[in-house]
């Protein structure tokens, strides 16, 4: 198995099926502490399948994953913060209600006020505290999801295509500004993704994961200092090699 020092998240010989049909298939990776790691893998393979088991939220037949040594019915449910695909904002509550909402269901809204205000100022919506859902544009929705997932202080943040139906240059400008919430909050991230590129500008390992049933196909570090340049002969090289693991697959 490989190794990370100081590892938050730790997969051994993961195996994931829907009733015949096997999704995931002896996936072994771990995560270190204060690491971004990105996973590739072709449409249908499975990514989401294996955020959700990390997430605790679907069983699996065989393997083992921990959180802080800890299985998903052991682990501090506060360990781990999600993003979905989509900002799955509440519509009647207010940007700070949606982001309140994580300390309600952990039972210690008392607490919270501080903590929703920080989140807040940390993707840069302060300003739209009051606004609702359908008052923001697809760019803010996106940060009211992030800021909701990092309110409670996570250790891991696990994010499931997040950017997915940005333009570009929202997209773009979203990348940079997870990477330096990143690196402000100094915690683990997993983040799927379907585009090469973004995750080379993003990640420090890329895992590249097989058709159904996934396994690893490679497991890539990525060496580029940051900030890293989006157009430059060493991005398009690394470009090449993962999506010629995609074409022999």
């Amino acid at each position: 198995m490989e190794t990370c020092r100081d590892e938050i998240l730790s997969i051994d010989g993961l195996s994931k099926s829907f009733g015949k049909l096997q999704v995931l298939k002896d996936v072994t990776f771990s995560v270190g502490a204060g690491e971004l790691i990105a996973i590739l893998g072709p449409s249908g393979c499975g990514k989401t399948t294996l955020l959700r088991v990390v997430a605790g939220l679907v069983p699996f037949e065989a393997g083992r994953v921990l959180l802080n040594g800890q299985g998903a019915t052991k682990r501090n449910s506060r360990d781990l913060g999600m993003v979905f695909q989509e900002p799955r904002l509440l519509p009647w509550r207010t940007t700070y209600e949606n982001v309140h909402l994580p300390f309600e269901l952990f039972g210690c809204a008392d607490e919270a006020s501080s903590a929703v205000e920080a989140s807040l100022a940390l993707v840069g919506l302060s300003d739209f505290a009051s606004s609702y859902p359908h008052e923001l544009s697809g760019g803010m929705r996106s940060r009211v999801a992030l800021a909701r997932a990092l309110a409670p202080d996570p250790g891991l943040l696990i994010m499931d295509e997040p950017l997915t139906g940005l333009d570009l240059r929202n997209r773009e400008e979203l990348q940079d500004e997870i990477i330096r919430i990143w690196s402000e909050k100094n915690i683990s991230l997993l983040l799927v993704t379907h585009d090469p590129s973004e995750a080379i500008h993003m990640a420090d390992r890329i895992i590249v994961l097989s058709g159904r049933p996934s396994r690893i196909r490679d497991i890539i570090s990525v060496s580029i200092p940051r900030p890293r340049p989006r157009d430059v002969a060493e991005v398009w090289a690394l470009e090449q090699t993962i999506r010629n693991l995609f074409s022999d697959d």
